[in-house]
């Protein structure tokens, strides 16, 4: 054999040792479905077919929606999956529903090797273009959101797609003047964390991708939650659980410390601090568990546990120079409190204007309908509610002597219908609050039955395009009773179904945690007839918002269930604030056209709805950067107007369920002092989001118009309005 021979035959033998290693690890590395997950399956179709509201069967059209549902949440933005990938998968669809029935679901787990296989592909992609020479001078263009495009039709257009992707985040890092090489290096870590994240999905993570898919096929609410998902779930509703009080983010494959929950285990140990690297994590007296490299919801889950245990934790400190420190620090597990989570309130008080008296109004902000559902079965009467909470700030709002008080829900998707039930309690008397309708076209009626009013003064119930669901309930009674002013957005999201949580531990008794089934049974109506489902609440009085032209909303999502009525309970009526609606109306028309932060939003609303027509970014440095320069130039524009104008130092009191109230005195833009309107994630022992980039303290604080126009509509519905009083009159059809 000649050199050259014996060259290539070597290299021939090298790829094929080099191939099969790779099969090797590739079916090594491939998961297979969990053992509960034939039974889980199985059981998840026949509460479909037997207890879901559409008694829908399991048929030929649902499965088809049930793999498009499935294929999307894997690659919503249709950058990884071919073409000859779908046909691939559709040939799956004549034996899937007989499979899906049976409990199979190999054909998911196919797909997502396929998927895991394509990520993989495409970071290579990716971290070849970060090797190549680019120019920023030419005509390009890059579609942001591809999720209605078609996926790419082979190897080279999808390879073109993500030359257009790292080419736009380049240009974003040296729009932000990062260096070049440093540029580099950040993307390549962001396009590793992505590949962690997909390699992080165990078998369970998967099955629960795969029957939320299955879930969705039926409508968009119904969801399966595994184990973990049901804890985090039964954590959320009654805002506590036990562990350190520490909240969590994943970064480089270590757990890293982000906060402390005030007044938890760890805050008041002391000794773990914020950017802490955990390295392992020990039970009581037992040997501790490396959790380096470990996925996020699994080292949460070691460091949970019972009331009064102990957990080690084997942490990198942050003040070590030496990354080989290590030190042990033991806590003992308590209740943590998640009090961001919790209804507050605030009192403001509003100066006289030329043509309004001064007023002293109150707030409350209610992100959810939480309760502690387990310690209200066993009959304990102080445990967490939203509505006991919202019962005290009212207690604490009406001892500070407010003239009216504005029900913040613009970041409450919903919660529990009980809740909204009692809520709506608070501020009427005895009455019909909504009607729930069964699968069998059955009418139940909730009704509060207590006759005490907590607050009978002028109320405004502030919504958005978030407010879903239990808000929607609340403010449509609220709005078909007389009882308060609805303000926001052109209207509410538009969820009116009711979900019922199926914990399957109850069919399945031999399987070890199973997990649940969030299961839409029902659909709630007005008590003036109409359904919330589709339409939402419409305002009484609404407001320009970035949301309204937005596709946010029941009706944008796959498989909605359609609106419709059902006949009018007998209800009161407050008199419709006395005829004064239109006034009311006229009043906060001239504001908003004159308000200098109203003409702010609605320039910020054209270039939006311009941007959303256009769909596309340049990839052009010199042309970004003279938007770049515009953006700055307005904000810049902005806040040097924010800051000439003439307003006098406003007061405000801070009030929270269970502290004493604290007062500041700040400087507002027009009659309130800045708030955030964006919803904050939950904190509790793992906080999911992984998001790097805090925002900095010394940044221009973001206004709030919305609020402020809700406080100056308050105080119009409080000077030309008396205070409501309740007569009986005939039930009326829901406002269209």
């Amino acid at each position: 054999m000649t050199g050259k021979n014996r060259a290539m035959w070597t290299k021939r033998v090298a790829c094929l040792i080099a191939w099969l290693v790779a099969a090797t690890v590739s079916q090594g590395a491939a998961l297979q479905p969990p053992p509960e997950s034939p039974a889980v399956t199985a059981l998840a179709v026949k509460l479909f077919e037997h207890a879901h509201y559409a008694h829908h069967n399991l048929d030929a059209e649902s499965v088809s929606r049930f793999l498009a549902r499935y294929i999307e949440s894997l690659d919503y933005n249709r950058l990884f999956f071919l073409q000859g990938d779908l046909k691939e998968f559709d040939n799956r669809l004549t034996a899937l529903t007989a499979q899906t029935r049976a409990g199979d679901v190999q054909p998911g787990f196919d797909i997502f090797a396929r998927y895991r296989e394509r990520v993989e592909q495409a970071v290579v992609l990716a971290k070849d273009c970060l090797k190549q020479p680019m120019k920023f001078d030419g005509t390009e263009t890059i579609l942001i959101d591809r999720s209605k495009t078609p996926w790419p039709a082979n190897e080279a257009e999808r390879a073109k797609l993500w030359h257009e992707r790292v080419k736009y985040d380049l240009l974003q890092e040296s729009l932000n003047k990062t260096k070049p090489d440093e540029a580099i290096r950040v993307l390549t870590r962001r396009y590793d964390r992505m590949l962690r994240s997909m390699r992080e999905m165990d078998a369970g993570d998967v099955l629960e991708v795969y029957l939320n898919a299955l879930c969705h096929a039926y409508d968009p609410h119904s969801d399966y939650l595994g184990a973990s998902q049901l804890k985090d779930f039964e954590i959320g509703m009654r805002l506590s659980l036990f562990g350190i009080g520490a909240v969590l983010r994943s970064e480089d494959g270590y757990a890293k410390i982000v906060s402390l929950v005030p007044g938890g285990p760890a805050d008041l140990d002391k000794r773990l601090k914020p950017n802490d690297r955990i390295v392992a994590v020990g039970e009581g007296d037992q040997p501790p568990v490396d959790v380096v490299d470990m996925k996020l919801t699994k080292v949460v889950e070691h460091i949970r546990g019972a009331k009064g245990t102990k957990v080690k934790l084997t942490v990198i400190p942050t003040s070590a120079t030496d990354s080989s420190v290590r030190k042990v620090i033991t806590i003992v597990r308590d209740e943590v409190k998640l009090t961001e989570q919790q209804a507050k309130a605030k009192v403001v008080e509003l100066p006289a204007t030329n043509d309004a008296p001064a007023k002293r109004l109150g707030v409350i902000d209610l992100p959810s309908f939480y309760a502690d559902t387990e310690k209200i079965r066993n009959g304990d009467n102080n445990c967490t509610s939203s509505t006991r909470d919202v019962g005290i700030l009212i207690q604490k709002l009406k001892a500070q002597k407010v003239d009216g008080i504005v029900l913040d829900l613009r970041r409450n998707g919903g919660g529990l219908l009980d809740e909204a039930v009692a809520l709506a309690g608070l501020f009427i008397k005895e009455g019909p609050i909504v009607q729930i309708k069964d699968p069998r076209d059955r009418i139940q009626v909730l009704r509060d039955e207590d006759p005490d009013v907590a607050y009978s003064g002028p109320l405004v119930v502030l919504v958005s395009h978030v407010s879903a669901s239990a808000s929607e309930i609340f403010a449509a009674a609220m709005q078909d009773y007389g009882r308060a002013l609805v303000v926001g957005d052109s209207k509410t999201f538009g969820k009116g179904t009711v979900q019922t949580m199926l914990a399957l531990s109850a069919w399945l008794q031999d399987v070890p945690n199973p997990g649940a089934l969030k299961l839409t049974t029902q659909k709630f109506y007005r008590v003036a007839g109409g359904s919330t489902q589709n339409r939402g609440v419409i305002p009484d009085i609404t407001m320009p918002s970035l949301y309204d032209i937005r596709d946010i909303g029941e009706s944008s999502l796959n498989n909605a269930m359609p609106y419709d009525e059902v006949q009018p309970s007998p209800h009161l009526n407050f008199g419709a604030f006395n005829g004064k609606l239109t006034e009311l109306r006229q009043r906060s028309m001239i504001r908003v056209a004159t308000e200098r932060e109203f003409t702010y939003l609605n320039e910020d609303i054209a270039r939006l709805k311009q941007q959303i027509k256009e769909g596309t970014v340049s990839l052009n440095k010199a042309k970004r950067l003279e938007e770049k320069k515009a953006t700055t130039n307005r904000d810049a524009a902005r806040k040097k107007e924010r800051h000439a104008r003439t307003v006098p130092e406003l007061k405000f009191t801070d009030i929270a369920v269970g502290t004493t109230n604290a007062v500041a005195s700040v400087t507002a833009p027009r009659t309130m002092p800045a708030a955030a309107t964006a919803p904050k994630p939950a904190t509790h022992d793992a906080d999911l989001t992984d998001d790097p980039d805090a925002e900095s303290d010394t940044k221009e604080p973001a206004t709030d118009p919305i609020l402020n126009e809700s406080l100056a509509v308050l105080r119009d519905l409080v000077v030309l309005t008396s205070p409501p009083s309740g007569t009986a009159v005939a039930a009326t059809p829901s406002p269209k």
